[in-house]
């Protein structure tokens, strides 16, 4: 790409492409944003709205996130094969919950670039020749300071709060579809709690190694679809165990939760113990939530085992404080201690609660040094900057 680059825009849900738009317009390069409108778009339509963007704009190549726009049958990666344009797709959710579903995913001329460094290799073996590491990021210019200190009388002010979601109706509604029998659902909880607890990050396979007594059943699932939502439950219920272990020691700090319904079901003394607020709009409402907080808390998805999760960067983006938990890949992004503030095992969180409460300076340098990490190296502008200079040296 010796010329200024084009790029075609490709996406069947606005997830991430508002962020990667803006970077764009600050960087000068031109993109064309195609919907293809999930199943309401009709095969011949698909078709004739992607020549046309071909047509119009002369990519260079194609992005997606997540492979979202991306037909599970291969026609797009077929034609832009067949028309030498590359594609490129930036996984931010675990890819073993989408790439299963694609024919022919590890098309010629594809690139993938995931979040989470432990992907790089099982990619690799899934028959993709470009594979690369490109963490999240925020954006600096909707996460930021604001102007005055938060009203005490607020009602987003906490001394702690967490912003997420229970899992327990997105577990609920995985085993719905999984339908997945009396077996594999009665072994969900133990199932879920040893996954959590293994470095291994993909269900089936971690299956395979531990419960092997499960897989029958789970190959007995009449689709692939199933299976999938299968394996999703047994990630978010993981997680559902394991945040709900978290949150259970900060409740002594009377927490602000924004978050779904589910988590009136796993703390029934809400109003006692906690406040909840609803869900927050991420691009609306978030950026002004954090920074009313004194102790952000955070405790990360297990679909990602060593990665770190969005409010690692958008919380300091705000010049918030953050305690969240380590992860593996946590040192490549910020310093523990200096930048970010960690616990190892939940047990650990009510004492680093305690000593953060207790000195708000030490809180505000490490907010702070964090801030400038963000703004130094973790924008989405220096993230497409990395993406398009990996499509040049690998494309040309």
């Amino acid at each position: 790409m010796s010329e200024a680059p084009r790029v075609l825009l490709i996406t069947s849900r606005f997830f991430l492409l508002g962020e990667i738009m803006t970077a764009f317009d600050r960087m000068g390069v031109r993109y064309r944003y195609l919907d293809t409108g999930g199943d309401e778009l009709g095969l011949d339509e698909y078709l004739r709205a992607l020549i046309t963007a071909i047509k119009e704009l002369r990519p260079h190549f194609a992005l997606t996130v997540n492979h979202l726009g991306v037909d599970h049958e291969g026609l797009l990666t077929g034609l832009l094969s067949k028309l030498d344009i590359p594609l490129a797709s930036w996984f931010v959710d675990n890819p073993a919950l989408a790439l299963a579903l694609y024919a022919n995913p590890a098309a010629q001329k594809t690139a993938v670039f995931t979040w989470d460094a432990d992907n790089l290799e099982p990619l690799r073996g899934q028959g993709f020749d470009n594979v690369f590491y490109l963490p999240l990021a925020a954006d600096e210019r909707r996460f930021v300071p604001p102007d005055r200190p938060a009203p005490p009388d607020h009602p987003w002010r906490a001394t702690v709060s967490f912003v997420g979601n229970s899992m327990v109706v997105k577990t609920a509604k995985r085993l719905e579809y999984a339908d997945s029998g009396p077996q594999l659902l009665e072994a969900l909880p133990v199932l879920a709690e040893a996954f959590g607890q293994h470095p291994e990050w993909s269900v089936r396979a971690f299956m395979a190694g531990h419960f092997a007594y499960l897989m029958p059943a789970f190959e007995t699932l009449a689709t692939p679809q199933r299976q999938l939502a299968f394996e999703t439950a047994v990630i978010w219920e993981s997680t559902r165990q394991y945040r709900a272990r978290c949150l259970g020691q900060v409740m002594e700090f009377s927490p602000l939760i924004a978050g779904d319904e589910g988590w009136l079901l796993t703390f029934p003394d809400e109003g006692t113990r906690w406040r909840r607020l609803s869900e927050l709009a991420y691009y609306d409402e978030l950026p002004g939530f954090y920074p009313y907080s004194d102790v952000n808390f955070n405790c990360t998805s297990l679909q990602m085992k060593g990665a770190v999760n969005q409010r690692v960067f958008d919380v300091p983006a705000c010049g918030a404080f953050l305690l969240t938990d380590h992860r593996a890949q946590m040192e490549r992004l910020f310093e523990p201690g200096r930048e970010v503030a960690v616990y190892g095992d939940p047990e650990e969180i009510p004492e680093l609660v305690r000593h953060y409460l207790a000195h708000p300076e030490e809180r505000a340098r490490i907010a702070e040094a964090a801030r400038k990490r963000v703004l130094a190296e973790h924008t989405y502008v220096t993230r497409m900057g990395q993406l398009l200079d990996v499509m040049k040296k690998t494309f040309g």
